[in-house]
C-alpha cells in the first residue's frame, strides 16, 4: 500500500493504461482513466502473442530481457484477472531455403543468449500440427504463451471498476498524469513528439466453417518469401497477422494487405481457404526509435508509459509494476 494517496489520471484505456490504473488503484490511489476508444487501438487489434523468445533478434537484447521478465509475471497477472492463457506454445516454421536461413540465424542467436530452442523436421512439425502445408522445417521455443486480447481488455476494465477506478472522457486535475495512449501519446507531451510514432498493422479474424479443418493448436509463426505471418488460435478460429507499415494514422485496411496475409497463410495452413473471413482491421502500434518502451517521468507529475511497439500485451504487467514504483516515489519526477 502506498504511503501517499495521490490523484492519478491515466490517459489511455488500452491494456497498458488499464493495467497501470488497476495497479495504482489497488495500491490506494484515487484513479481516473480518460478513455476515448478507437477501433484502431493497438490493444483491440492485437494478436495476443506473449512470445519474447520467438520475437528475439540481434540488437534487441534489452527488449528481450524485459519481455522475459514480464512473461514470468503473466501467470499471476492472468490468474488475478481471471483470464485464460494458452500454454501450448509457438512453432516457428519456414517454407523455403531463405526462410530456413532465417531460422538458422534465430536459433544461433538464441543459443548465444543461453536460450533453449529445438529444430523440428517437416515430419515432426506435421505430427504436432497436421494442417501445416509444405513447410521445410521449423523451430519450437518453449515457454511462449498467448491470450485473447479482447477478453483481457474486458477483464482489466472490470478489475479497474471493482478497484474503484473511474472512467471519463475528459482530463481531470491530478497529482500525477500517466500518458498511456499508445501511438496517440506523441500528441500529449512535447517530449514524446519525436520519440513515439504510429506503426500500422493489419490483421484478419477467421472462423472455421462446417467441414473445414480445425484451427491450429499452437501459435504458428512463419516467414513466407521473407514476409512474417502468424496464426494465433482462438475458439473456433484464429487471428491472422500482421502487416507493418510506416503510414502515419491511415486507418484504412488495404486490399494488398489482405491479399498478402491470405496468400501467405494459405501456404502455411492450406485449410484457411475454407474458413470464413469475419473481420478485417487496422491498428496502430506505438513505435519508438529502439523498439523499447518509454516508462519514466517526463516532468514532475507527468509519467509516460508508451512506446511498446509489438509488445504491448506482453509488457503490460512489468510496465504496470514500473509505473507503480514511480508513483510510490511521490510524483516528484
Amino acid at each position: 500500500m502506498s504511503a501517499l494517496v495521490q490523484r492519478v489520471t491515466v490517459v489511455g484505456g488500452g491494456v497498458i493504461g488499464l493495467s497501470a490504473a488497476w495497479f495504482a488503484a489497488r495500491d490506494g490511489h484515487a484513479v481516473a482513466v480518460v478513455d476515448r476508444p478507437s477501433p484502431h487501438g493497438g490493444s483491440w487489434v492485437a494478436g495476443g502473442m506473449l512470445a519474447p523468445i520467438t520475437e528475439a533478434w540481434p540488437g534487441d537484447e534489452d527488449v528481450l530481457r524485459l519481455g522475459v521478465e514480464s512473461l514470468a509475471l503473466w501467470p499471476g497477472f492472468a490468474r488475478d484477472l481471471g483470464v485464460d492463457l494458452s500454454p501450448v506454445g509457438t512453432l516457428q516454421v519456414a517454407v523455403d531455403r531463405a526462410d530456413v536461413e532465417v531460422l538458422d540465424q534465430l536459433c544461433a542467436h538464441l543459443a548465444g543468449l543461453g536460450r533453449t530452442s529445438t529444430r523440428l523436421s517437416t515430419r515432426e512439425l506435421r505430427a504436432l500440427e497436421p494442417g501445416l502445408g509444405n513447410v521445410r522445417g521449423g523451430l519450437s521455443v518453449p515457454g511462449d504463451l498467448a491470450v485473447d486480447n479482447r477478453a483481457l481488455l474486458r477483464a482489466l476494465r472490470d478489475a479497474c471498476a471493482a478497484a474503484g477506478v473511474r472512467f471519463t472522457d475528459a482530463r481531470e486535475p491530478a497529482d500525477v498524469t500517466v500518458i498511456a495512449a499508445g501511438a496517440w501519446s506523441r500528441d500529449l507531451h512535447p517530449a514524446l513528439r519525436t520519440v513515439i510514432r504510429p506503426v500500422k498493422g493489419e490483421i484478419l479474424r477467421l472462423e472455421a466453417r462446417p467441414g473445414a479443418l480445425p484451427p491450429p493448436r499452437h501459435t504458428i509463426r512463419a516467414h513466407v518469401s521473407g514476409r512474417p505471418v502468424y496464426l494465433v488460435p482462438r475458439t473456433g478460429g484464429f487471428v491472422l497477422g500482421a502487416t507493418q507499415y510506416e503510414a502515419g494514422f491511415d486507418g484504412a485496411v488495404t486490399a494488398g494487405g489482405v491479399r498478402d496475409l491470405l496468400r501467405d497463410a494459405e501456404v502455411v495452413w492450406p485449410g484457411v481457404a475454407e474458413y470464413a473471413l469475419v473481420e478485417i482491421a487496422a491498428g496502430f502500434r506505438a513505435g519508438s526509435p529502439d523498439n523499447a518502451p518509454v516508462v519514466d517521468w517526463l516532468e514532475p507529475g507527468v509519467l509516460a508509459a508508451t512506446g511498446h511497439h509489438r509488445n504491448g500485451l506482453l509488457l503490460a504487467p512489468v510496465t504496470a509494476r514500473r509505473v507503480l514504483t514511480l508513483l510510490r516515489e511521490g510524483g516528484n519526477g
